[in-house]
């Protein structure tokens, strides 16, 4: 049996998980704590978890009253997503001898023979004779030519010593048809050859295409049995979510994820929700950063849009992104063209999706009725410290250029969740690019991603933590967040990092510093604010 019985540490929650951004209730840490045991105790599957796997615990009481626990894990586990303890797939597609079963064979037959046509070489052979042949024929068209020209001259000297002229225009005529025989000749023959390279690569092509037609045609069926239940007993198939949401089609591995799987297992046996989390188990990945036994919130990419329908009829948390920022903007320099303000921390630099204030919001305020703040960059809403507001067009574009131009110096500050690093400075080089599948987060992606430079030096050492001074060449998204907490970067998350650390009450990375050019002067320009903490 999936749910497991509890007895509680804790009152439930008033609300249910908010499960983009959460803090885990002492239920679902209980919870955590046993399934953490359990995949500890050695299965046939533990060592593909050790290698890094997500699981989740959703607490819920049935209707007798018994508060217990459902677990799940994402994916597939051990080639299976049957296994017992854990919750079932919203749908099994790996029952033997079902429709996704077979129509996966008969891909699997075409990829079979895809990957005969490339290791036979045949049209790398036919291309290969067709290229012989046309430098063979080329060469004998260059020769032909060749001999016309000396012919002409010949020619040419029988002339001037009077010969027949009809017999010379004859000759001249005769090596000129010859010539356009032998370029039609060797044009029907390569059109020949080009026809068989044609055909070797067309039976390709054919397969190529009808793989296609038939993934996209699988997928699509394969969504539509993942009927998404809600609090209200409404379903909806992926395809009709994800249309409404998106306006495109469920990506890869919707619906296979921990959170829906164990909201729909509690409304298919009658189970109210009480509160969820998910947590990291084993090795990160090369690219994400995943800390073992680390909680995270859902991924956005695949889970917000099914979520939103599986969540309505629950009491859920209000999303605690979606409000707040009213701390205090403290301007440090202010003219006619440019000002420099301290951003607090856990206030957005610009208006976002929701109704939390901004600096742009603040300024635009202050200043007054048609005014209108230029960012000219961004802090993470979590960072706090300097950012540089341009106050017209022209000084935007030019105190932009300089950015560009990595002209700009920018100093950071940061708390790391560390006790020592083993070098005292060094340069941290790591491309970066988002993950399209949970933005905001990062990853590192050594082919893909974009260039990332960061300097660093240690600044002192406590029971807090180690005290760093970071100075970024480039200015990637979560740069900083990401190079601290990779292991190839510090190894060593900035405290308080809810994406790739543990959260604490609030980020420690404050924008300590930053130097520039007057837009308008030219006047090189220097400002320093301390953090906090």
């Amino acid at each position: 049996m999936f749910f497991h019985k509890l007895v509680p540490c804790a009152p439930p929650p008033p609300r249910f998980t908010f499960p983009f951004c959460y803090e885990p209730h002492p239920l679902c840490l209980q919870a955590a704590a046993e399934v953490q045991r359990y995949i500890a105790a050695g299965h046939g599957w533990r060592q593909e978890a050790d290698r890094g796997k997500m699981f989740g615990v959703l607490v819920a009481k049935a209707a007798d009253g018994t508060v217990g626990y459902l677990a799940a894990y994402s994916g597939q586990l051990g080639g299976r997503n049957d296994l017992p303890y854990f919750v079932p797939a919203v749908y099994d597609m790996l029952r033997p001898g079902g429709q996704f079963k077979v129509r996966e064979a008969e891909i699997s037959a075409i990829n079979a023979r895809l990957a005969e046509i490339e290791e036979s070489g045949a049209e790398a052979e036919a291309q290969a004779r067709l290229s012989a042949l046309r430098r063979s024929f080329e060469a004998e068209e260059a020769g032909y030519k060749a001999a016309m020209a000396e012919a002409k001259r010949r020619r040419d000297e029988l002339r001037a010593a009077g010969a027949d002229e009809a017999a010379l225009v004859g000759q001249s005529q005769f090596m000129k048809a010859e010539l356009r025989r032998m370029k039609k000749r060797h044009a029907c023959r390569l059109e020949a050859e080009a026809a068989a390279v044609a055909g070797v690569a067309a039976e390709g092509e054919r397969l190529r295409e009808e793989r296609r037609v038939m993934s996209e045609r699988l997928q699509g069926w394969l969504f539509s049995q993942f009927r998404m239940l809600n609090a209200l007993g409404q379903r909806r198939d992926l395809n009709d979510i994800f249309a409404a949401e998106t306006g495109g089609a469920p990506p890869a591995g919707a619906g296979e994820c921990c959170a829906p799987k164990l909201l729909q297992c509690a409304y298919e046996h009658g189970l109210r929700p009480l509160c969820m989390a998910e947590f990291w188990w084993g090795e990160s990945p090369r690219t994400e950063l995943r800390r073992h036994l680390h909680y995270y919130p859902a991924c956005r990419g695949k889970c917000l849009p099914i979520l939103r329908h599986m969540l309505k009829g629950l009491d859920v948390d209000p999303d605690p992104l979606a409000a707040g920022g009213e701390g205090r903007i403290e301007v440090v320099y202010e003219d006619g063209h440019v000002a420099v303000v301290v951003k607090p921390a856990g206030m957005l630099a610009v208006p976002g999706l929701t109704a939390r204030r901004s600096v742009a919001d603040v300024l635009r305020e202050a200043w007054g009725a048609g005014a209108t703040p230029f960012m000219v960059h961004r802090l993470d809403m979590d960072t706090s410290g300097l950012l540089v507001v341009a106050k017209d067009e022209c000084s935007y574009r030019l105190l932009q250029a300089q950015f560009a131009s990595r002209s700009v110096r920018k100093r950071y500050e940061a708390l790391l969740d560390a006790q020592h690093l083993a070098a005292g400075e060094g340069r941290i080089s790591l491309p970066m690019r988002p993950d399209p599948m949970d933005r905001p987060r990062q990853v590192v992606d050594p082919l893909n991603g974009r260039e990332a430079v960061t300097y660093y030096r240690v600044l002192s050492e406590s029971s807090r933590g180690v005290r760093v001074s970071l100075h970024p060449v480039t200015g990637r998204t979560h740069q900083l967040r990401v190079h601290c907490a990779h292991p190839l970067g510090l190894d060593a998350p900035i405290l308080g990092d809810p994406l790739y650390g543990l959260r604490a009450d609030r980020l420690y990375l404050h924008a300590a510093a930053v130097e520039f050019c007057h837009p308008a002067t030219g006047r090189p320009m220097s400002f320093k604010s301390a953090p906090e903490f």
